[in-house]
This record gives structure tokens, C-alpha cells and sequence, in this order.
């Protein structure tokens, strides 16, 4: 496989669990040589998360792959010399700590580009490195609670829910994968650094968008509505006589072809869903409408039969038909074998970034604890083998 576009950018990768770890990851299956930068003898919190597969975890495996990694104490006066040399070299420094966290080590943005003036340092946090929220913890669904998603999802009579997976943290890493790659063009033209601060808050906020320009723009607040969407009827989840289908008309169009697939024509003479602002007003009497059609039939056949016509349309589909589905894991490889030092074959979720030439993917399988310290202070940080040694039995990797 080809090295990547990013080929010849150095990341220090200082972050751990899930936001922080996810951007680094973007990054190295672009080609960047990221070193992942762990605490000696604990390393990244979510090396203790599960699935295990021989005592690794699969949280970690599939967050970390093509990365290189060490150990290194950076509250020892000779870790942060050694990580400082590092820096000279590098290009990008991504960390997710506690805002303050690394300028009370010496090693925050204005301390960094002292050492290199045109070092791109990325940060991920629960609530940015400014602000009065800026010191409290921040997770996932904190993130998600706090910048409104929670109150948008689930249904009508239900509780907020967060969403099946770590969805603040993930638009958190992409934030910060976008505003890193955005400093290097910069860094590349100019020579100069930027520092990236990315709030989880703020990336689950910039994902809402109509949902926050309802309020705006009305005044009222949207509430939890299930599957459906609050701009466009027909476009919602149904039952089928074997699971549930999704229905997308997004136009007039589309609604008359769904009409003419049900064999319904009268539908067309109902003024209640004439157009489209109708439909969704009327939404509560459209959906049990449609419903006495679906319930009819299973769901690929629906899909089918939708499909034929120009109609969008899916299954919902289970985890298992996901990562069986000829396109999203056949062609689009979405799910990639990899074989681990320790946990031997393993399957990790793909890139789902496609390039033209030089495509993302996966090039070796996430480290073990410590596994490249010997190459890379070797090699890079340009420490001797005595040094190295001697490091490793005072702890300092």
C-alpha cells in the first residue's frame, strides 16, 4: 500500500481514550508517521476497555492502528527534554488533556513554538481552552447533553437519549482532524504554527444545524421526534413485516412515485398532502397511512421496490448485516483484517475517507505498549542505545 497523501508529516500523539485518539488515527491512516506518545507501564486509558481478543482490547486496536508507540514520562525533567527534541522535528502535537494540563508540564502551545516556530498543535476538550465551562471535565455525553443533542434524540414520549455511539467525541476528532490539516496547508505556506482548539460542546452544536436555526428563526424549541425529519414528509422510519425500512421522499417528486408504488392514487387528491409543508404538518395521519403498506411486506422488498423507481430507501440495518453488506464492507472496505503481534487476526473498522491515488487504509496494526521505543528514540529522538536502556529501568519509558 502506498504511503498516503500525508506522507512526511511527524504527529506526536499525546491523546488517549476516544476524540483525541480517533483524529490521530485519521491522520496515520493518511499516511502521516504519528508516534503514540503512552504513559510507561499503564499507557492510554482504553487499553483496559473491552472487547478483548487474547487480553488486547479491540477499543484501542481499532483507534490506534498505524501508529508508532513509546512511553514517555513527561514529568521527569529528562522525559520532557526528550519529548522537546521531538518536537524540533515534528510537525503536528495533538493532546486532549484538561485544558492547562500541559502548560502547567511547560509544554503548552506558546512553550512548544518557542522550540519550533511553525509546530501545529492540536487540542481536543470537553469545553474548549477559553471560557467559563473551560476547566470542567468533559466526555462524550456530557458533550452531547450540554450542546443540545440529547434533548433532539428519541421519541416524542421518551428521555433524552444519547446516541448509540460516542458521537461528540467522534465529531470532536473529525474537528480537530479538519482544523489540523487547515494549520499545515497554513504552515506549508507560511511557515508559521497555529494552535487547534476543539470543544466537544462545540462540535456536537455545529452538528445540529437546522435544529438550532428552528429556535432562531421561530423561536421554538425542537423537541425529540423520532426518526423522522422536521423539514421534509414522507422521511421516516416504518414497520415492515420483518424489521423496519426507512422512506426519504426529500420532494413533491418523490412523494407522487411512493404514492404510485403503494397503488394509492386518492392520496394525490388529499389536500392534507398536497405539499410538502402539508406533509409534515399532517405527518401523525401520513405515517399510519404508509404503515398499512409496509406492515404488508418485508423489508427488501420495499427496498426494492422503492429503489426501482428512484425512490431513496434502506433497511435498518443490525451491526451483523453491516458488516456482511457487499457495498459498505465489499467494496467500499469498511471492515479491514489485520493482524495484531498479540491478538493475531483481528477485523478494524476502515477509513471511510476515499482518495483517488495514495488512499487511506491500514498499513500495520496498533502497537504494543512501549513496542517502538528502541526504533523511534533511537532513531528519531537520536538517543543512544545506553540511553535508552537506562531510561527504561528509571521509568522514564
Amino acid at each position: 500500500m502506498s504511503k498516503g497523501l500525508l506522507d512526511g508529516i511527524v504527529v506526536l500523539d499525546l491523546t488517549r481514550v476516544l476524540a483525541g485518539p480517533y483524529s490521530g488515527m485519521l491522520l496515520a491512516d493518511m499516511g502521516a508517521t504519528v508516534y503514540k506518545i503512552e504513559q510507561p507501564k499503564k499507557g492510554d486509558d482504553s487499553r483496559a476497555f473491552g472487547p478483548f481478543i487474547n487480553g488486547e482490547s479491540a477499543y484501542y486496536m481499532n483507534l490506534n492502528r498505524n501508529k508508532f508507540g513509546v512511553t514517555l514520562n513527561l514529568k521527569t525533567a529528562e522525559g520532557k527534554a526528550v519529548f522537546i527534541e521531538m518536537v524540533k522535528k515534528a510537525d503536528v502535537v495533538i493532546e486532549n488533556y484538561r485544558p492547562g494540563t500541559m502548560e502547567k508540564l511547560g509544554l503548552g502551545y506558546e512553550d512548544l513554538k518557542k522550540i519550533n516556530p511553525g509546530i501545529v498543535y492540536g487540542c481536543v476538550s470537553g469545553f474548549g481552552h477559553y471560557g467559563p465551562y473551560s476547566q470542567r471535565a468533559g466526555y462524550d455525553i456530557i458533550g452531547q447533553a450540554m450542546g443540545g443533542l440529547m434533548s433532539t434524540t428519541g421519541w416524542p414520549d421518551g428521555a433524552p437519549t444519547r446516541t448509540g455511539t460516542a458521537m461528540g467525541d467522534v465529531l470532536g476528532g473529525l474537528g480537530c482532524t479538519i482544523g489540523v490539516l487547515a494549520a499545515v496547508v497554513n504552515k506549508i505556506k507560511t511557515g508559521e504554527g497555529q494552535k487547534v482548539d476543539v470543544s466537544l460542546v462545540d462540535s456536537v452544536v455545529s452538528s445540529l444545524e437546522i435544529i438550532t436555526q428552528i429556535y432562531l428563526a421561530t423561536g421554538r424549541i425542537p423537541e425529540r421526534i423520532g426518526n423522522r425529519y422536521e423539514s421534509t414528509y414522507p422521511y421516516d422510519s416504518f414497520k415492515a413485516k420483518d424489521g423496519d425500512v426507512i422512506i426519504a421522499c426529500g420532494n413533491d417528486k418523490l412523494w407522487k412515485l411512493l404514492v404510485g408504488v403503494m397503488n394509492q392514487p386518492e392520496l394525490l387528491e388529499d389536500e392534507r398532502f398536497a405539499i410538502n409543508a402539508l406533509r409534515v404538518k399532517n405527518h401523525a395521519e401520513l405515517k399510519p397511512i404508509i404503515e398499512a403498506w409496509t406492515v404488508t411486506l418485508e423489508v427488501d422488498t420495499i427496498v426494492e421496490r422503492l429503489l426501482e423507481v428512484g425512490i431513496p430507501s434502506s433497511p435498518i440495518n443490525t451491526i451483523d448485516r453491516v458488516v456482511k453488506d457487499p457495498h459498505i464492507a465489499g467494496a467500499r472496505e469498511m471492515f479491514v483484517e489485520v493482524e495484531h503481534p498479540v491478538a493475531g487476526k483481528t477485523t478494524l473498522t476502515g477509513d471511510h475517507i476515499k482518495f483517488s491515488d495514495k488512499k487511506a487504509g491500514i498499513r500495520m496494526p496498533a502497537p504494543t505498549l512501549g513496542q517502538h521505543n528502541s526504533e523511534v528514540y533511537g532513531n528519531f529522538a537520536g538517543l543512544s542505545e545506553e540511553t535508552i536502556r537506562e531510561y527504561l529501568e528509571k521509568g522514564i519509558f
